[in-house]
C-alpha cells in the first residue's frame, strides 16, 4: 500500500504525488524531514508575522506564501495570511484562505470569527458581479437578431469553441485546420487522425445541442446526456461513448466515484440538475455547478470535460445567454479552480465561469458596436457571451 504524505494522494495511473519524491524510500528518516519541513513553515510564519509588525508587508507577504508552500495545511498560517489579505483589502482571497483552514480544522475559533466577518462581503460581491453581468445580457438580448454583426461573430465564436475545448484536452490542430474539417469533411494530411475525430465528434455533439435540447428548458435527462457523450467520442471511440466507465480512473490529485457508484451518483446528478433549487440559482452559477458536479464523478473513459463544458453551455442557452468559450490559455487557471473546489470551495471555479461569460458578452458588445473593425475574438484580451440564438455555421 502505497503511504503519502498529508495533503497528497494517489494521482494518474496510480502514480505517487510528486511531493513524496524527496523523502521516498527513506524509512525512519522519512518522519524527520517532514518535521523539519513543518518547523521551517512554522518559522516563516512568525517571521512574516514580525514583518507584517514592522510594517514590511511585502516581505510579510512573501513568507506567508513561503508557509504555505512549506505546509498547504497549515491551519495558522492559512488563518494569518486571511487577516493579512482582509488588511489589504483582498476579501475574497481572505475569505478562501480562511474557508480551506476551516476544511481542515472545522472548530478552528480564529478562523471561524473570521469566516463570519467575511462571508457576507463575498456574497455581496459575487451578487454584484451577477447583476453586472445580468446588465450586459440585457444590452445584447436587445440587438436584434438579424444583425450581421452578431451573425458573423456568432458563426466565428462556433468555431472558436471547438478549437479551444479540444486544445485545451491536448489537441493540436490549429483554428483554420479545425474549420477545414469541418467545412469540407476531408482530413488534413499528416495530422492525428484521432485529433481530427475529436473535432468531428465536437461538432456533432454541438448540432445535436442546438439542433434538440436549448428549446426544451428546463428538462435535462440522463438519456440526453449520454446521447451528448456518445457525439462527442463516438469517431475516436465508438465502444465507450455513451457508456459509463467501468474502471477506476485517477484525475491529477481527484480519485472520483468507483465505477459501481457511477450510475447511481449520475442518476442523484441529473435529479439535482432539474430541481427547483438547481433552477432557481443565477444561470451563471447553475452552468458552473452542473459543468463541476459531472466532471467530478466523471463518469467517462474519456470526454468528460468536453461533455461537462458542452452541458455548461446548454444550461447557459437555455437561460438565454450565448455558449462561452474557455480559452486555451486559460487551461492553468481552469485545472486549478476545478482542484481548490475539489478541495472543498466550489466558489472560485463559479467566478471563472462569470469571468468567462463576462467576457463572451464583451465580444458580442464590442463586435456588434458602430465602430467595430473585426472580430474581438480574434485579439488577445477579447472576451466570450450569452445569446438566444443556436450557435452554428451557415450550412
Amino acid at each position: 500500500m502505497v503511504q503519502t504524505a498529508p495533503g497528497c494522494r494517489v494521482g494518474h495511473e496510480g502514480s505517487v504525488c510528486p511531493l513524496l519524491f524527496p523523502w521516498s524510500g527513506l524509512g525512519a528518516n522519512a518522519g524527520c524531514f517532514v518535521a523539519e519541513v513543518r518547523l521551517e513553515a512554522k518559522a516563516a510564519l512568525n517571521q512574516a508575522l514580525e514583518m507584517k509588525r514592522q510594517g514590511k508587508r511585502e516581505k510579510a507577504h512573501k513568507l506567508f506564501r513561503h508557509a504555505l508552500k512549506m505546509d498547504p495545511d497549515y491551519v495558522d498560517a492559512l488563518t494569518e495570511f486571511g487577516l493579512f489579505s482582509e488588511e489589504e483589502k483582498d476579501i475574497l482571497q481572505a475569505d478562501f484562505l480562511y474557508s480551506k483552514a476551516l476544511t481542515i480544522a472545522p472548530r478552528h475559533e480564529k478562523a471561524l470569527v473570521s469566516r463570519d466577518r467575511t462571508l457576507p462581503l463575498v456574497e455581496e460581491i459575487d451578487q454584484r458581479y451577477f447583476s453586472i453581468i445580468d446588465s450586459k445580457v440585457r444590452k445584447v438580448m436587445s440587438i436584434p437578431k438579424g444583425n450581421s454583426a452578431l451573425r458573423r461573430v456568432m458563426e466565428e465564436s462556433y468555431y472558436h469553441h471547438i478549437y479551444h475545448t479540444v486544445a485545451i484536452e491536448g489537441n493540436t490542430l490549429t483554428l483554420s485546420e479545425i474549420r477545414h474539417i469541418i467545412e469540407t469533411r476531408y482530413a488534413v494530411p499528416g495530422k492525428s487522425l484521432v485529433e481530427q475525430n475529436e473535432v468531428i465528434g465536437m461538432h456533432a455533439a454541438m448540432k445535436y445541442v442546438n439542433a434538440t435540447l436549448v428549446s426544451r428548458i428546463g428538462s435535462v435527462t440522463l438519456a440526453d446526456m449520454l446521447e451528448i457523450h456518445r457525439r462527442v467520442l463516438g469517431f475516436v471511440d465508438p465502444v465507450e461513448a455513451g457508456r459509463f466507465r467501468t474502471t477506476q480512473v485517477f484525475v491529477g490529485h481527484h480519485i472520483p466515484p468507483h465505477p459501481r457508484d457511477v450510475e447511481k451518483q449520475v442518476l442523484e446528478f441529473v435529479q439535482w440538475l432539474n430541481s427547483e433549487d438547481a433552477m432557481g440559482l443565477h444561470p451563471v452559477e447553475f452552468a458552473a455547478l452542473a459543468h463541476y458536479k459531472l466532471v467530478y464523478i466523471h463518469p467517462f473513459v474519456d470526454g468528460n470535460g468536453r461533455t461537462s463544458r458542452l452541458l455548461m453551455n446548454l444550461i447557459l442557452m437555455q437561460a438565454g445567454y450565448p455558449p462561452i468559450t474557455i480559452r486555451k490559455e486559460q487551461r492553468a487557471e481552469y485545472y486549478h479552480v476545478l482542484e481548490v473546489a475539489n478541495e472543498g470551495d466550489v466558489r472560485p471555479f463559479i467566478r471563472f465561469i462569470a469571468k468567462c461569460t463576462e467576457t463572451t458578452l464583451d465580444m458580442l458588445l464590442i463586435a456588434t458596436t458602430e465602430y467595430s473593425v473585426g472580430l474581438p475574438e480574434a485579439h488577445a484580451g477579447s472576451r466570450d457571451c450569452k445569446q438566444t440564438i443556436p450557435v452554428q455555421p451557415r450550412t
